[in-house]
């Protein structure tokens, strides 16, 4: 915040109240993406499971509340372990509770943490030489191409030679489709953003009024990207934590989201820089969403 062009991380979205508010994100008429990358699972999972293979480890950062996990797991030929990965710690507890009951033949490991971050992973009961991430949703879109690539490379080097990756990738559309879906009528998105300013009044012990910003999305052609902001309605300070003093001048944003679209050839050749060779991917019938299967390239 004390940069010229300020910004805050999209992964701080995701304390409690947050997890629970992009709960209701995916569930609105103009968000797209979690019905559509449903409806792709739905009718493509035995193809999926048959390019996956017998035994998997599947490894899920940012794993949320897992509803399109359960579909995979169902359709997987006898998974031996799950790890989800989360910063939401209540919603991981209970999200890794319910699903161990649901399937109790397999191993399940939550890990609560930053998946962005190198963590060490749980020892497994069963090894595997099948391990697999699932990383669902749009979420490979928050981070720039360079960024996105680095990490791919990571997981690809962690994963080793028989490592695969199943990875949801939103696509390039028009402007009025992306930009409903991150500004609803209802306002959802807008207290999902202003969150943000509300956990860190909450746990920084900052003095943000909610009511002297504004949530804002617009899409971008040329970069390909739906950024989110966080509008100052006025000239203000904001205290932080008792020692820091924050300056905003009127119409000043804090981009709090890039969300990054991409079209198949554009992130097929992302995918190439970082190790990966895509094997396959699946679309709906108006090529709004995309489901990548990844193999490690040799």
């Amino acid at each position: 915040l004390s940069a010229e062009h300020k910004t805050l991380p999209s992964k701080y979205f995701y304390d409690q109240r947050g997890a629970e508010l992009f709960e209701q994100i995916c569930d609105l008429d103009e968000y797209y993406p979690t019905r559509t990358e449903i409806s792709i699972l739905q009718e493509k999972l035995p193809e999926i499971a048959g390019h996956i293979g017998p035994g998997a480890t599947v490894l899920e950062p940012g794993s949320g509340s897992g509803i399109k996990t359960r579909l995979l797991l169902e359709a997987l030929d006898n998974p031996v372990a799950y790890v989800p990965i989360d910063v939401a710690r209540e919603q991981l507890i209970d999200y890794a509770n319910s699903l161990a009951l649901d399937f109790p033949y397999l191993e399940v490991l939550p890990v609560c943490a930053d998946f962005t971050q190198h963590n060490p992973l749980p020892d497994l009961a069963q090894s595997s030489t099948n391990p697999l991430i699932y990383f669902p949703g749009s979420t490979i879109g928050n981070f720039p191409p360079e960024e996105a690539i680095a990490l791919l490379q990571r997981w690809r080097a962690m994963l080793g030679d028989n490592g695969s990756l199943l990875i949801g990738v939103d696509l390039r559309k028009d402007r009025c489709t992306l930009e409903a879906a991150y500004n609803d009528a209802q306002g959802v998105t807008a207290a999902f953003n202003l969150n943000l300013l509300n956990r860190l009044n909450r746990e920084l012990d900052a003095n943000f009024d909610t009511a002297h910003f504004e949530h804002f999305a617009n899409y971008d052609r040329l970069s390909g990207a739906v950024r989110m902001w966080l509008i100052s309605q006025r000239r203000q300070q904001v205290h932080i934590n008792g020692s820091t003093t924050i300056e905003f001048d009127l119409d000043e944003a804090i981009c709090t989201e890039y969300s990054y679209k991409y079209s198949p050839s554009e992130f097929a050749q992302l995918t190439r820089q970082a190790s990966w060779q895509a094997a396959k991917h699946w679309t709906d019938s108006d090529e709004l969403f995309s489901l990548w299967y990844l193999t490690a390239s040799h």
